[in-house]
Formats: C-alpha cells, structure tokens, sequence
C-alpha cells in the first residue's frame, strides 16, 4: 500500500504521459489534483519544449508547495545550439522544491532498460526495436510531427524488430478494435510490425516515489 502522499506536489508532464498519469490518479495512488501537461512530442523542438515546460512549472509552484516533473533527461531534450544545457540544469535552476523523475525518457518510466533487453530477446530475438508507449500511438501525429514518408523510410526499417509499445493500459489492443484501420495506415507508414507488450505501473510508480521522498528531505 502507498504510504507516501502527493496532496502538496503539483506534477508537470509531458503530454505522451497523459493516460498513465491519468490512470493512477484514478487508481488513487496519485491524490493531487494537479496535473498539469505540455504538448506531446516536443522532445523535436527544444526551445517550446523549454518554454512550455517553465510556463508549466512557474504555473505548478502557484499550485503546490512543490513540483515534481514527470520528462526524460538524456533523450528528452537535446539542445544543439547550446549543447551544455540539459534538462538536468533546468530543472536545477527551478530550485530546491522542483525534482524530476529518474529515467531517460518516456519508455524508461515503464520499463528499465535490463527489462526492455530482455522484452527485445523475447519478443524479437535480440533484434533492435523501436520502443513506444501509448501515447506514441494516441498522439502519433504530435510525437512525429514534420516526418514525412521518405524520414519514416529512413529511421524505422532498420528496427528489424519492429516497435512495440510498452502499455500497461491495454490500449493498443483497445485502439485495434475501435480504429483498426488508423493502425493498419500506421503500421503502412512506419513499415514495420507494430506489437504491444503489457507491464505494470510498477516502475513508474517507483519512480515517482522516489523522487516525492527526495523533496520530502529537501
């Protein structure tokens, strides 16, 4: 049983976390009633990844006494133009009442990366993969905004794998009965399997904990 309370932390996310984020608030794990979301897929534009993610904070800390902020750090935000900014810092430059989950990226919240080696043996034979979670297929159009046919043609191929997305929603195989023909045009366009592969809330529940306990202690 959750022992640890979210009552005075706001959350800020990115919107590919939506449904997650959504799914334990009304499981009752996450009791704090603000949740606050910048757009999906802004891991391609660093600079209104940047501006939307401090509005949202500047818009938590009015909210709750602190901020926990639910992105990736390695693979979320990549500044070419200033390389030595990294997500890390910004949110260091929040001050003491803001910390962010530990994980690399989305896919890491729900699955570690010895897990995701052992899913890829499983599921595709060591192949390389390319990962997702639900909100890469709710949000495709937002998450791959400005790929074109000959991009998609460049960069999924080569995952002979296929993807497959980490849901602990049931949400792909919910999407493949209600928009069977929206997944067969997205299965056409990135011209590989797509295949959902449960887990839990476990690991994401993890972390988000961990990180209520280091602002409890800050």
């Amino acid at each position: 049983m959750n022992e640890t309370s979210f009552t005075d932390i706001a959350i800020v996310a990115c919107g590919t976390m939506t449904m997650e984020l959504r799914a334990l608030r009304e499981s009752g794990f996450l009791d704090t009633e603000h949740l606050l979301f910048t757009s999906p897929g802004l891991h391609q534009d660093p600079r209104e990844l940047e501006r939307q993610l401090l509005q949202r904070i500047d818009q938590a800390k009015q909210r709750a006494d602190k901020v926990l902020v639910v992105f990736g750090g390695k693979f979320c935000y990549v500044n070419a133009d200033a390389p030595l900014r990294t997500m890390s810092k910004i949110i260091e430059e929040q001050g003491p009442r803001v910390a962010r989950i530990e994980a690399t990226h989305c896919m890491d919240m729900l699955a570690g990366e010895d897990e995701r080696e052992a899913i890829a043996q499983e599921v595709a034979g060591g192949e390389k993969v390319w990962w997702m979670t639900p909100g890469w297929v709710k949000y495709r159009h937002e998450v791959f905004k400005g790929w074109d046919q000959a991009r998609a043609n460049e960069n999924f191929p080569k995952h002979e794998g296929g993807a497959i997305v980490l849901d602990p929603l049931g949400y792909l195989d919910q999407y493949a009965v209600e928009e069977p023909e929206k997944l067969l045009e997205y299965f056409d366009w990135m011209g590989i399997p797509i295949q959902a592969y449960p887990v839990t809330l476990d690991r994401f529940k993890s972390l988000l904990l961990d990180q209520v306990r280091e602002l409890d202690r800050r």
